[in-house]
């Protein structure tokens, strides 16, 4: 049985010297199926004192924290979930206290958190509680204080909840160890004890992690402490588990499906026929024998049996098209029946590809492209919302229904920002798409990005408008290091005169060679495809012999016959 990520964890939280504490802490530590998409977290909180509601703001954040990060989508990732949260978090406190005469008597608290997700400690930090790392017998401080000295007496916060509209996350990011132990501190703790001390009392009762905590209060307490009293400890005790065997007998849990024929009915699916075949999936037309509804079912080849990086992409696609709802994607079914066999199930599209489409309009309207461009927009922007990126993006990937709705379909090459914080051992490759459609970076095996989307969008309207590609046919090893030097963009006027040029320049941005120079979002492009963008004009930089040969050979053949006249001219005289 592969392990999972357990912690053990004890907590210290007293009001010390104070009459009320202001402090926060706690933990969350969800079920198996969320600790393995989003991870466990730690937060601590120490309410400012000269706040007049300092409870209240260090209880929300700790609590809006672990409460809100576990309901952010399970396809985003550590930084960009924590981030949302806490800006939201942040404004929430800033306007409970914007009315304040005195802002400092305002909702106003540091905070402090880890978040343990796979084997990466993702650390997120505001103000000057403190985390450490105890590894081997070392204690490493993984947080700074966000103070400022004005004298050696005197300091103040120069970072906080709810202290200003702006607010700035410290995030940092460290692989775990099994063994490691972290600690978390407000300053009521680590300015009355030092390191050693700390290192010490930890390590003399490692046994009993809450009763640690109690007793590393209670002596910053008799060594002075004149504030509340609070600290943490989560030790790692398991990881999850890194051997291929224990993973590979997770993914093959169930089997691949037989060879299916007409009329065969496979856990309630009564086969109808087979709708395509390819060397990696099989697509069949299906009918719930409970519900009388056409579906598709789709089955991994058998080619793949034995190759668990297939199988877990395979298993993937579905766990991503069971958490977008759009209707510019093709809908996964989660099975009604229990399974006993590995498939898909999606909704039934009657239609045509975007490439037959494009067979069968060979000279479109520029608004019907645009419909069709806003619709496939609309599509990609839903996967980009949750932290996606679809990375396959082609005329054959594009359905259009019988009522004129467009939908993409095979989210077999998506990258899931949430997934790849996950570490595997089952190596995993980039699965592009077509070589004409997909984003140069990926020659050189650069990560791709929102942008590589962009890209593969305005090819497929500068092919659906021309018919043609905008930097002519890719080699067939187009992976090569100086493949973005080698790419001049064709002006699409060139094969369509009645394009206005601003469209060429637009298209000429998103199909840019170098990522940051495209549009940064695809609403920009969509945008721009439909209103002249007066910051872009189009300049053609190919040499002249690509733009106008005829012009090109006319002026060479006027400079030879000069050049002959003149030796001519010489030889006579």
């Amino acid at each position: 049985m592969a392990s999972q990520l357990k912690v053990s964890v004890g907590q210290f939280s007293d009001k010390g010297s104070k009459p009320t504490n202001q402090d926060s802490c706690a933990v969350e530590i969800p079920d198996d199926v969320l600790r393995e998409s989003k991870g466990i977290a730690i937060a601590i909180a120490d309410g400012i004192s000269s706040s007049e509601h300092s409870q209240e703001a260090s209880y929300a954040c700790v609590n809006g924290l672990l409460i809100d990060y576990f309901s952010t989508p399970e396809t985003w990732s550590v930084k960009k979930s924590v981030q949302q949260v806490l800006t939201a978090l942040n404004s929430w406190l800033y306007n409970q206290g914007k009315n304040e005469r005195n802002r400092h008597k305002g909702h106003v608290s540091t905070l402090s958190a880890l978040i343990i997700k796979s084997t990466t400690c993702h650390v997120i930090h505001v103000g000057d509680s403190r985390i450490y790392q105890l590894r081997e017998g070392y204690l490493k401080q993984l947080t700074v204080d966000h103070k400022t000295w004005v004298s050696k007496e005197k300091n103040y916060l120069s970072r906080a909840m709810g202290a200003d509209t702006h607010l700035e996350i410290d995030y940092s990011k460290h692989t775990v160890e099994v063994g490691d132990l972290y600690v978390l501190t407000t300053d009521g703790v680590h300015e009355y004890v030092s390191e050693e001390d700390l290192l010490n009392m930890i390590l003399e009762n490692r046994d009993n992690l809450d009763k640690a905590t109690e007793i590393i209060g209670r002596y910053a307490q008799s060594n002075g402490s004149p504030d509340n009293l609070s600290c943490q400890l989560l030790e790692i005790n398991e990881l999850p588990s890194q051997d291929p065997n224990d993973i590979y007998q997770q993914l093959t849990e169930l089997p691949f499906a037989p060879e299916l024929s007409e009329g065969m009915i496979i856990d309630g699916y009564r086969v109808v026929r087979e709708v395509s075949c390819s060397s990696r999936s099989q697509l069949y037309l299906v009918e719930d024998t409970e519900t009388g509804l056409n579906l598709i079912m789709k089955t991994p080849s058998v080619n793949y049996e034995d190759d668990p990086a297939y199988i877990d992409r395979f298993i993937r696609e579905e766990w991503i098209g069971r958490r977008i709802e759009n209707q510019h994607v093709v809908k996964v079914y989660e099975p009604s029946r229990r399974r006993r066999f590995l498939y898909i199930i999606e909704e039934f599209l009657e239609g045509l590809t975007l490439r037959q489409w494009m067979h069968d309009h060979t000279n479109p309207d520029l608004e019907e492209v645009r419909l069709i461009i806003d619709q496939i927009g609309k599509g990609i922007q839903a996967f980009h919302r949750l932290e996606m990126i679809h990375q396959d993006l082609k005329p054959e990937n594009i359905i259009i229904d019988q009522s004129g709705t467009v939908k993409l379909i095979d989210f077999g090459s998506t990258k899931v920002a949430g997934i790849a914080e996950i570490t595997t051992p089952v190596e995993q490759t980039n699965l592009l798409g077509t070589k004409n459609y997909t984003a140069p970076e990926y020659a050189n095996d650069q990560p791709g990005s929102n942008r590589s989307d962009i890209y593969s969008v305005a090819v497929m309207c500068y092919e659906m408008l021309s018919g043609q590609l905008p930097f002519g046919e890719m080699p067939a090893n187009w992976k090569i290091k100086n493949l973005k030097e080698s790419m001049n963009y064709i002006p699409i006027t060139d094969y369509v005169e009645s394009i206005p040029n601003w469209v060429n320049a637009t298209l000429k941005k998103a199909t840019h060679p170098e990522p940051t120079e495209r549009y940064e979002e695809l609403s920009e492009f969509l945008y721009d495809l439909r209103h002249p963008n007066p910051k872009l004009s189009f300049e053609d930089s190919r040499p002249l012999i690509d733009r106008d040969p005829v012009s090109f050979w006319k002026g060479l053949s006027l400079i030879l016959f000069l050049i002959i006249i003149y030796l001519l001219k010489l030889l006579s005289d």
